[in-house]
């Protein structure tokens, strides 16, 4: 089965700036390098936000645009720390979901939809930065086809892996969306099927509607009732 890392379709060389980057710098940085988004690092060089090209653009790449309406808290907040400065830290989505480098591409498409984001910091093992991921990166992977995808599980979860009969299965694969339907021999090999099925390329997220034939989990001993 295949299991693409996120360090093999990450950007490394990522520019990043600090939280107290102030915003016209970091328009400055997003127009100079062409990134819709960089991280944002505290004073320990770890992810804490992230800043994309929409969020700066209304405050201009030199500052001197006015704060539309819907901005009106960083406007008064740039004032509260006085000199009407705006840096990156209020403008930032915040807290930040990064991903691990080592972390396998479908684990990377599920955090961005869940936190319907287009971007993930990368961390290495010290959870300092290591690059940037985004749905472009994803998508030379993840624009499979589904018939291709659902060739893999069939082939690769069921019939090698698990060694079930994949003529007593149903794998149904919509956008990358996988379900799986059918009979298995344990009921144990549930779980196992989703958790291989999460880590093919092309497979956002996995569900289950299958049933077993045996219950294989353990059945948990009974209390000694004589000596109580």
């Amino acid at each position: 089965m295949s299991r693409r890392k996120v360090r093999e379709v990450m950007t490394a060389d990522v520019v990043a700036v600090a939280e107290d980057t102030l915003v016209r710098d970091v328009a400055a940085v997003i127009a100079a390098t062409g990134f819709r988004a960089l991280p944002v690092l505290d004073h320990a060089g770890r992810p804490a936000g992230l800043v994309t090209a929409a969020q700066v653009r209304p405050h201009g790449p030199a500052g001197h645009r006015p704060f539309p309406q819907r901005n009106r808290w960083h406007r008064n907040r740039a004032a509260r720390t006085g000199g009407g400065r705006v840096y990156a830290r209020d403008v930032m989505t915040a807290p930040v979901e990064a991903i691990p480098a080592d972390a396998s591409l479908a684990a990377a498409a599920r955090s961005m939809d869940r936190r319907r984001t287009g971007w993930l910091p990368v961390t290495d093992s010290a959870g300092h930065l290591a690059g940037i991921v985004s749905w472009g990166d994803l998508g030379r992977v993840f624009l499979r086809p589904d018939q291709d995808i659902q060739y893999e599980i069939i082939r690769d979860v069921f019939t090698r892996y698990l060694g079930t009969n994949p003529a007593l299965v149903q794998v149904t694969v919509t956008g990358g969306w996988v379900v799986l339907a059918g009979v298995v021999e344990s009921k144990s090999m549930i779980p196992l099927a989703v958790s291989l099925c999460r880590a093919i390329d092309g497979v956002v997220d996995a569900a289950s509607n299958l049933s077993y034939a045996l219950d294989d989990t353990p059945i948990p001993s009974l209390p000694n009732l004589a000596g109580s």
